[in-house]
């Protein structure tokens, strides 16, 4: 019998249960170590006064199962936004019984609700089981495309000098 998988926006409350996934992803993704969230920053990045980004929490047979959290972006080739999923999670009990896949859909729903004009994440090089279910969906990795970060001292010294030189030029 295939189960009961229900979705819903998340409210303020949830803040525990999303940082529970972060904390299951994190792990997942061998980066427990990066994982600095608090439910204090949650309720204000996802239900402050500008909420930075949005979540679909999944449930099977009413236990929490899943998240995805997502945001939007812009394309400037197509002059709109897109929808960018930053995390999806399915706890390994739910794994193979469409919880991950009733997120994706949700999200396209929204994205195409929301005009956007393209849906994008990111997968680990080493996570074929995702890299697999994304190809069967009919996703299409960007392979000429690298992705940089800047985090910690290195962002900050980029400020620090964007500012001198914004000073300099008074």
């Amino acid at each position: 019998m295939q189960p009961t998988i229900h979705l819903r926006n998340a409210q303020p409350g949830d803040e525990a249960l999303i940082l529970r996934f972060i904390r299951g992803l994190a792990e997942y993704e061998k980066l427990a170590h990066e994982c600095i969230a608090t439910e204090a920053d949650l309720t204000r990045s996802l239900f402050g006064e500008r909420p930075e980004a949005e979540v679909i929490l999944a449930s099977v047979d009413a236990e929490p199962a899943g998240f995805a959290l997502f945001f939007h972006n812009y394309s400037t080739f197509l002059a709109r936004k897109g929808l960018y999923l930053e995390d999806l999670f399915v706890l390994p009990e739910y794994r193979g019984k469409g919880v991950g896949l009733a997120l994706l859909r949700e999200l396209a729903r929204i994205a195409v609700e929301r005009e956007c004009g393209r849906m994008e994440w990111a997968v680990l090089n080493w996570n074929q089981p995702a890299i697999d279910f994304y190809n069967k969906l009919g996703a299409r990795p960007m392979n000429e495309w690298t992705v940089y970060r800047l985090t910690g001292d290195s962002l900050k010294n980029l400020a620090v000098t964007a500012t001198s030189s914004n000073d300099a030029s008074e």
